[in-house]
């Protein structure tokens, strides 16, 4: 069989009716049964073919042409790839029923060759690729993921979605904001039956877009381009399920539209792990598990609206409470000097619940056709309830060198508010403009806890034990502010010139203050006495100043944008607490950058990237407290610290070809960095007298950052996309290399990691039918991580990630469902090598019109092997980690697909 994917849309205008005749009918696949959507139905006069009418099938098939007068006509049903039918029809009545319409495939051979129309995939259009989305075949329930991640270039990789190799940050619907940033929500609250095409393209900062000239702040970003024939319905999915060991899920994702008025509602309620809905209680969602077992409420909003020719308002709001119960594991080998192996062990408990609000809104005013007024706000406030328990022991080889049992609660508190208002005017000079910007910020950290501490310190002449019982309270408010004003003129028939000045400042005010709790003899608090060696009252203030200069050239094929910045940074630390301290720095930096777009043809394009960047100490970083949440593993900030200089190149190469739908995209990226903020780690080997009161005892240790020198690293990524018509599928192979080279200092000598990452994956996504669907992939890594202190710890490591989705309608509606995933890893530290293989299945029935029902029987974890297991590296140690996850249940589910559109296309789509 043949399938033609072209949703083919006629744009014909009707004639004019004297009487209002119509006729209506449904159009359905012939061997598969189900309505056909997209289908051309037109309304021809018999002797000369000439089209009087027409319009095209909704998503279940169905149509209807009004405005028709009476008289004989012929009417045909047009889709590629399917047979044409034409029906001869006389048109008496004010209403013609034509019932159901059957379509069948059609091919042609030629000595054994098979001819079929197939649809696009996609094109290179500028800046952006562009993916058909009726080219992708998927289940009639699947979500905007689930189409996406067919698509080449585009994968899910440790639960964040990457396309080309870097992380999608923003979703946009038909060009407007989408759930804000929240990547997961956009995509899980779209059906893919809705979209025409997914478009991605590197966007501009508002700032940006609204002066020409590219900043560099670009984020990768995904538009979804709706149907016409869907923006004015009601649409979405429910899903209720209850299973053993009192697993239960509700979810709901609603949306109503009306062309620029769009409405999202989402709400989820669940103890099954899921932090989105997606309506598939047996999905796996992400390749890596989540961490712990979670129970999830959350409700979101999303409203967009144009109010005339002039305003655009787009708005959402989320709310979610997670409680997450969680069980961890870790082993760290701390890279010494050959011969000094340390190694730290820790299981760790803990109970969380977050709760957190989230809020944004963007407004756009055209004031005129060359005055704009663009205001976009965030806002997010969080609350975190924390009562945890670990234990961490140091050793040397079978030597016990210190150990502590930690008990900890803890009640955090944030709050975000940013807010950036722009105007932009354009003259009537071509090219020559002005655009000003004002933000401003406000942020709030409050935490307040409770830490009770039993620590053992080993030692030949006697071990020594100290207990501790603390309150420790944190105050952090911090203001921002930043003007900006941009000016652009045009210099030659394709040149122009900016020039740019910004100020900003923010000033954080510290407040950290520890006391000890002293009881009296019967166990009840007595006093709290100030710990002036753990405290510290400080206020920062940042003031950054930068001018900068730029000339773009840009023709059709060809644009080349240089720039030079000058930038200077005064940097005021003034510490009040545990004794009076005073820091001030300034920082002048020269920035130059170049970007250069060239576009080979109408499908190829190679971009080159090159610019430099500073990075100033965080407050934390700077404030000179000790924070003894671990007190065998002490940390302090570092009032020394100065800003890291970062040199960074980037060349990218695209390449669509329509016609044969293969595709390429590569890149690579290497950055250097000086002063570069990394972390020094000092290990005693004996009791060490830090001050104020603070021992470091043997074995313990205090980190700190510090300003090093030798960081640089290398990333590059390659994907190839290609149809395989034998299997009606598409094929994708990605390839990447990277390499890191990592300073870090332990016990006052450099250590470098260096670690190379080999990358190979593929994927095979099925383009068979909306009742036959799967996905293949795999992803193998091969690591080397090599350090300079002790070669002995040099380890390769080696782990691969398989998954297959499969999904089949076998018969009258009867659904067969399996996800799996198989994880495999070696090389890893004792008790880590554990590969695990997740198989989730479910067995369903399709009820109601349409199929618009689904009841299924879901089992989570087939064999009871779910796992999460992961190795992170860094200047100065290796660590392996494993945590708890949810594990096998059964659920019995009922979901609902809601689908209310207009009939057919309006006269202005068709």
């Amino acid at each position: 069989m043949k399938y033609a994917l072209i949703f083919s849309f006629l744009f014909i205008l009707s004639f004019t009716a004297v009487q209002a005749q119509s006729i209506r009918g449904q159009v359905q696949e012939k061997k598969e049964g189900f309505g056909f959507p997209g289908a051309t139905v037109i309304v021809l006069v018999p002797k000369d073919s000439t089209v009087v009418s027409g319009s095209v099938s909704d998503q279940d098939g169905r149509f209807e042409i009004g405005q028709l007068n009476a008289g004989d006509y012929l009417f045909e049903v047009r889709y590629i790839g399917y047979q044409t039918i034409s029906i001869p029809i006389t048109i008496e009545n004010r209403l013609v029923d034509l019932g159901i319409i059957l379509l069948e495939e059609t091919q042609t051979n030629l000595d054994e060759v098979v001819i079929s129309g197939r649809r696009s995939l996609g094109s290179q259009k500028g800046d952006t690729t562009q993916f058909n989305a009726d080219a992708f075949r998927t289940m009639k329930d699947a979500s905007a993921q689930n189409l996406v991640e067919k698509m080449p270039s585009i994968s899910m990789v440790d639960g964040v979605l990457q396309a080309q190799g870097e992380n999608i940050v923003q979703i946009l619907v038909d060009g407007k904001p989408f759930f804000g940033t929240d990547v997961k929500a956009a995509l899980q609250n779209l059906p893919a039956e809705v979209i025409e095409s997914i478009q991605i393209y590197d966007r501009l900062s508002d700032k940006a877009a609204l002066s020409g000239f590219d900043d560099g702040e670009q984020e990768k970003t995904i538009n979804i381009v709706t149907n016409p024939e869907h923006r004015k319905g009601q649409f979405g999915k429910m899903t209720g399920g209850y299973g053993s060991d009192d697993r239960y899920l509700l979810g709901m994702s609603l949306n109503a539209f009306n062309n620029n008025q769009r409405i999202t509602v989402s709400g989820l309620s669940n103890n099954i792990n899921a932090v989105d809905y997606s309506g598939e209680p047996n999905s796996l969602g992400n390749t890596r598990p989540q961490d712990g077992i979670i129970k999830t409420n959350s409700f979101g909003l999303n409203f967009s609206d144009s109010w005339g020719d002039k305003i655009e308002f787009t708005s959402s709001y989320q709310y979610r409470d997670r409680t997450n119960l969680g069980n961890s594991s870790l082993v760290r080998n701390y890279l010494l000097e050959d011969g000094a192996g340390q190694r730290y062990t820790e299981q760790n408990s803990n109970s969380r619940r977050n709760r957190e609000h989230e809020f944004d809104l963007r407004f756009e005013y055209d004031l005129d056709s060359n005055n704009r007024i663009l205001v976009r706000s965030d806002l997010s406030a969080e609350t975190d309830l924390e009562s945890s328990f670990f234990q961490g022991i140091t050793s040397a080889g079978t030597e016990l060198i210190n150990q502590t049992n930690n008990t900890r609660i803890g009640d955090n508190t944030r709050f975000d508010f940013t807010n950036n208002v722009y105007y932009s005017r354009k003259f009537k000079k071509k090219g020559r403009s002005f655009t000003l910007g004002l933000y401003t910020g406000n942020h709030v950290d409050e935490d307040d806890g409770f830490r009770k501490a039993e620590n053992i310190f080993y030692a030949l002449e006697g071990d020594r034990a100290e207990n501790l019982n603390q309150n420790i309270i944190l105050n952090r408010t911090g203001t921002s502010w930043e003007v900006d004003f941009s000016y652009t003129e045009p210099l030659g028939q394709y040149g122009m010139v900016e020039l740019e000045y910004e100020i900003g400042n923010r000033i954080d005010d510290s407040d950290q203050r520890t006391l000890n709790i002293l009881e009296d003899e019967f166990g009840d608090i007595a006093t709290f006495a100030l710990d002036t060696a753990l405290s510290n009252t400080f206020k920062s203030n940042n003031l950054l100043q930068e001018a900068e200069i730029g000339y773009q050239y840009n023709r059709e094929k060809f644009k080349m944008q240089v720039e030079a910045e000058i930038q200077h940074i005064s940097l005021n630390n003034d510490q009040q607490f545990p004794r009076e301290e005073y820091l001030e720095r300034s920082f002048t930096n020269i920035l130059p950058s170049l970007r250069i777009d060239y576009l080979i043809n109408s499908s190829r394009k190679l971009e080159f990237d090159y610019h430099n960047y500073t990075n100033t100490p965080s407050v934390g970083e700077l404030q000179n407290a000790v924070d003894n949440s671990n007190p065998i593993q002490l940390r302090s900030g570092n009032p020394d610290l100065i800003q890291s200089f970062t040199y960074q190149f980037r060349i990218r190469y695209s390449s669509t070809n329509a016609e044969t739908d293969h595709s390429f995209f590569g890149f690579i990226r290497s950055s250097f960095e000086e002063n570069r903020i990394s972390s020094s780690s000092l290990i005693a080997d004996s009791p060490i007298d830090l001050g104020d009161g603070i021992i470091l005892e043997r074995g313990a240790q205090l980190t700190r950052p510090v300003n090093l020198d030798g960081y640089w690293d290398l990333r590059s990524y390659a994907n190839y996309g290609m149809p395989v018509d034998w299997i009606k599928s598409n094929m994708n192979l990605n390839v990447a290399i990277e390499y890191t080279k990592r300073p870090g200092l332990i016990n006052n000598e450099v250590n470098f990691v260096n670690s190379a990452r080999l990358r190979g994956g593929i994927n095979i996504s099925s383009n068979i039918s909306d009742r036959v669907d799967f996905n293949i992939s795999t992803r193998s890594t091969y690591n080397l991580v090599d350090n300079s202190l002790r070669p002995n710890l040099n380890n390769n490591y080696f782990n691969q990630n398989t998954r297959i989705s499969y999904n089949w309608i076998i018969w009258r509606g009867l659904v067969y469902r399996l996800e799996m995933s198989h994880q495999l890893n070696t090389g890893l530290a004792e008790g880590f090598d554990n590969s695990f293989l997740l198989v989730n299945m479910s067995l369903g029935k399709k009820v109601f019109k349409n199929e618009r029902g689904e009841i299924s029987l879901n089992i989570f974890d087939l064999f009871n092997q779910n796992a999460n297991i992961r190795r992170n590296i860094n200047e100065l140690y290796i660590e392996d980690r494993q945590t708890n996850v949810l594990q096998r249940y059964a659920m019995l589910t009922f979901s609902y697909n809601l689908r209310h559109f207009s009939l057919g296309a309006s006269r202005d789509d068709f």
